[in-house]
């Protein structure tokens, strides 16, 4: 017999947590090669604690894509590969495009497994050619920036901000070392020194403008280029935009902003 009070009924207690799908901007590592000790040396060369990149990505969660690796292609260990991924201040978070005899790798690697459609891969550094940079991207869908987002004081380095779907607005300096993200465009009315990613969910209109463009890393919708090669001194702490070209070519254009 229930011991519940007559006319009295039973309610749920409240939850106390909610679980909803995210939609997170992550970088992806695609390997171009199948010899993963060539991988790690440039990985590690590259950005490790003894490169000159050192302070490049600050616990950024990755993707890793093997899909160069043939479909029957028999189990490799990656466990040296996830070393130097994490000496690199990166997280890897889930493995994309394993070949069919590695199954259950993710899962003894405690790495997620990671469909095509949901992640995008970073496009790779390359060289300025006066004031244009050439890298290819994988663009997923066009994601307008309706809203906008502004912040008017300093960024210090270790601070983050991502304006989701929307534009941002900078009013005051991007530090060295600070992060600043938007689905839209990026308009900073100030020195910007850190790194800046518009088009983050893959919106290849958008565009950066600053006054003053000194950044550690520039990015439209997942093209971009790092300070590792320097701006053309028309360009280089001056009022600048940066956007991709109009000629399918997904090209970084870098112009300087008459004033």
């Amino acid at each position: 017999m229930s011991d519940q009070p007559a006319g009295k009924t039973t309610t749920s207690a409240p939850a106390n947590f909610e679980i909803k799908s995210a939609h997170l901007p992550l970088i992806a590592l695609v390997l171009k090669v199948t010899d993963l000790l060539a991988v790690e040396t440039e990985l590690g060369r590259r950005f490790g604690a003894q490169s000159e990149n050192a302070e490049f990505f600050d616990n950024d969660p990755v993707v890793i894509d093997v899909s160069v690796f043939a479909t029957e292609a028999p189990y490799v260990s990656l466990d040296g590969l996830l070393r130097v991924v994490r000496s690199c201040r990166l997280v890897p978070v889930a493995l994309r495009g394993a070949p069919s005899a590695w199954s259950g790798m993710c899962q003894s690697l405690g790495l997620a497994e990671a469909p095509p459609e949901v992640v995008r891969s970073k496009a790779r550094p390359v060289e300025v050619q006066e004031t244009a940079v050439e890298a290819p991207a994988q663009l997923i869908r066009e994601v307008p920036g309706p809203l906008t987002m502004v912040i008017d004081k300093p960024l210090r380095s270790g601070q983050k901000v991502y304006a989701r779907g929307s534009d941002l607005v900078l009013l005051a300096m991007v530090n060295q070392g600070a992060e600043v993200v938007a689905d839209g465009n990026i308009h900073v009315y100030a020195p910007l020194r850190g790194k800046a990613m518009a088009g983050a969910r893959g919106n290849t209109q958008a565009r950066i403008f600053s006054t003053c463009l000194e950044p550690e890393l520039i990015s439209i919708a997942g093209v971009y280029r790092t300070s590792e090669t320097p701006l053309p001194k028309d360009i280089a702490g001056k009022p600048a935009q940066v956007r991709l070209s109009n000629d399918g070519q997904d090209k970084l254009i870098i112009e300087s902003l008459k004033t």
